[in-house]
């Protein structure tokens, strides 16, 4: 048991161990722009499209979140998400993966597609429709388990008719955070 909580103490997820932390820690004056960061193991995943406070939250052992929001409507996410095993992180995509087909209505979808990422990565999308149509406004996601870990990174905002290309600053996010997670994942 000590040695349980030794190892779970010394896979804390660091300070500027995410890729955007120097930035967010960054002085802005700009009134129409902030950052939040979390610490939270208990943080709602960054991707919920049900908006479920417990989505992927069993088996949690560590989170770390980071917001940037921008007025009227940006927003830009990261956050690494650590398990007490592979299988309960799988089990949290998985139940994501559930979430986003049960998830949306008529005005706003949600869709995933799988990328070759880590050991099983989505790409999520979440528009806004309008007479069927897809209108301005969503957020696109890439999810990636490596291990025990969770990473997330999505962006939000004036989004038109979906692409591959929406997902080129999160794919590319997401591989430079695969590069340095089994520095705390149990890879």
């Amino acid at each position: 048991m000590i040695a349980a909580l030794m190892l779970a103490a010394t896979v804390a997820i660091p300070n500027n161990f995410l890729l955007y932390e120097r930035e967010a820690a960054k002085k802005d004056d700009n009134p129409e722009t902030s950052w939040s960061a979390s610490g939270k193991r208990t943080a709602p995943l960054v991707v919920n499209p049900c908006q479920q406070a417990k989505l992927g939250r069993t088996g949690r052992t560590q989170a770390r979140t980071l917001t940037y929001t921008a007025v009227p409507d940006y927003s830009k996410s990261e956050q690494v998400v650590l398990y007490s095993s592979p299988a309960a992180a799988g089990k949290a995509l998985r139940d994501l993966e559930a979430a986003v087909r049960a998830c949306g209505r008529s005005g706003y979808r949600y869709s995933a597609a799988a990328i070759a990422l880590g050991d099983k990565g989505l790409m999520v999308t979440g528009q806004a429709y309008q007479g069927g149509k897809p209108a301005v406004g969503g957020e696109r996601a890439v999810v990636t388990r490596r291990a025990n870990a969770l990473i997330l990174y999505t962006v939000g905002g004036e989004w038109g008719k979906p692409a591959k290309a929406d997902f080129k600053r999160q794919t590319s996010d997401t591989k430079r955070m695969l590069a340095k997670i089994c520095s705390l994942a149990d890879c």
